[in-house]
């Protein structure tokens, strides 16, 4: 191993400073944006990308040998600091605790819908619910868990709309990518380390249609945004 993060910077291990990085970071950072803060500083040494992910390894490979409860993962397209899975049985009461990453069921239910078949307008959203989704998808947005990606070229000029990288960091996954296929589903759920909030996601697969899903072919669709394009106000606020 070449012990890169032993490297000095301004004094520092190279290792530490990109610990310290990552620890303060409130959202998970790229290669690029770790090598940026670095040699924002005087004095600091040419830092490339591929310096900060090779030290990452290391710190990685380190922490695994001790022992260590948590790990740097890459989530969300950048890298960030979190536990074992080993370790969240014993988590799940501050992931409960934490209200404002709780979702309703209907939350859950447009939020996969949109994660499946983005991007998306409100018309379609409504149209496999079977109900206007309005204040759901102004939640979700509100959130930052979903945002508009455009409009659709045809009649209505309705929004679309796609899931963040806040999305991807609440569930644990780096890319879209590695959403379960609808067909994987029920052998996931039978893994007893899924975050609940997770299962509650997928648990919800028989009301997303799936055959839509799987052939990836948009619904038909009797219905479209007023005349101004704009999503209307009127929704499931009961729920």
């Amino acid at each position: 191993m070449s012990e890169l993060k032993e490297m000095e910077i301004n004094g520092q291990q190279f290792g530490s400073v990109v610990e310290a990085i990552l620890f303060a970071a409130d959202r998970p950072l790229s290669a690029h944006d770790i090598a940026m803060v670095i040699t924002s500083t005087e004095l600091s040494p040419p830092i490339e990308e591929e310096d900060v992910a090779a030290v990452i390894n290391e710190l990685n490979a380190e922490l695994e040998e001790q022992g260590r409860a948590f790990t740097i993962q890459v989530i969300g397209g950048g890298y960030s600091f979190a536990t074992q899975p080993k370790y969240h049985s014993w988590l799940e009461y501050f992931q409960h605790q934490n209200a404002k990453r709780k979702l309703s069921p209907s939350a859950v239910e447009t939020l996969a819908i949109v994660a499946y078949r983005q991007p998306i307008t409100k018309p379609e959203v409504d149209h496999i619910r079977g109900v206007d989704s309005g204040y759901i998808l102004r939640q979700l947005l509100e959130k930052d868990l979903i945002e508009v990606a455009g409009r659709y070229e045809g009649p209505g000029r309705a929004l679309l709309y796609r899931t963040t990288p806040v999305f991807l960091q609440h569930f644990g996954i780096n890319t879209i990518d590695e959403l379960p296929k609808p067909r994987e589903i029920e052998e996931i759920l039978k893994d007893d380390d899924m975050a609940e909030h997770r299962q509650l996601m997928l648990e919800l697969k028989s009301e997303l249609r799936p055959p839509a899903m799987e052939t990836g072919e948009a619904p038909d669709l009797h219905e479209s945004p007023g005349p101004d394009g704009h999503d209307n106000d009127d929704s499931d606020h009961k729920e």
